[in-house]
């Protein structure tokens, strides 16, 4: 029987391993998950002309050289919605999506609250780079979460690219153009997982729009997780199995 083969996007700020080692330490030896950094981030600024086509092309990339012709995907934050374009332009190559608490999910249908929420994060812009990345935090959460103060000592060398990296996806969340019918196309399972304690007006709204969207499905909330405690690095062994149950009958049905 063949291993499992899946692909796992980061989000915006930590690098694909730190985010994903303990949830592949809980897959297990039976999954071949390739853990792949974003092309945002390949070089000190963010490459001319970035989009959500540009990490579409990775993706491509990472599987071909990997001789997979199908692979299941999974996303986080920003890379959730990569892996939704990734979807709407190569669902074929895909035997199942998961979507981690996706940072955008399409222009269409947005509550008058999410709506206002991206008022917000177009102010961000006018902040000095001291204060951006706790005033972006604050955003992806409840108002009466508590976030954890930074880790002591320097930062990581990495994390001085993030905010460029987050204005960069906040621009071309503004433009792109996600094609919601190969979305409505796509029979293949679709798992959402949502922390309770991030923001509603975004992640929330992001879940029920796609609930009208993809056939097949289905959302997990993890009532006491949030945007920057995610599920996958909090309570890895959950999501494995999770994602697991999920890949199975994904797989099940591709047979």
């Amino acid at each position: 029987m063949e291993p499992v083969r899946a692909i796992l996007l980061p989000g915006s700020v930590l690098p694909a391993q730190p985010a994903y080692g303990a949830l592949i330490d809980a897959l297990g030896p039976e999954v071949q998950a390739a853990a792949k950094d974003l092309e945002l981030y390949a070089g000190d600024a963010p490459p001319p002309g970035w989009s959500l086509d540009t990490e579409i092309e990775g993706v491509l990339r990472e599987a071909d050289a990997r001789g997979w012709d199908t692979f299941h995907l999974v996303g986080y934050s920003g890379g959730g919605s990569a892996a939704l374009a990734f979807t709407a332009k190569h669902g074929g190559r895909l035997l199942s999506l998961a979507l981690l608490e996706p940072a955008w999910a399409g222009s269409w249908d947005w509550s008058p609250a999410h709506a206002q929420l991206w008022k917000q994060y177009d102010r961000l812009d006018t902040l000095p780079p001291q204060e951006f990345m706790p005033a972006f935090m604050r955003l992806g959460v409840k108002p009466d979460v508590v976030l954890p103060p930074p880790p002591p000592g320097p930062p990581p060398p990495w994390m001085a690219k993030r905010p460029g990296g987050i204005r960069a996806f906040v621009e071309t969340f503004k433009s792109y153009d996600l094609d919601r019918s190969p979305l409505a196309a796509f029979t293949r399972p679709v798992l959402f997982i949502l922390g309770g304690l991030s923001n509603p007006d975004d992640y929330a709204d992001n879940a029920e729009r796609l609930t009208r969207v993809f056939p097949d499905f289905r959302l997990e909330v993890f009532p006491q997780r949030h945007h920057f405690d995610p599920p996958h690095r909090m309570e890895p062994g959950r999501v494995a199995e999770l994602l697991r149950e999920h890949w199975e009958r994904a797989e099940g049905r591709a047979a």
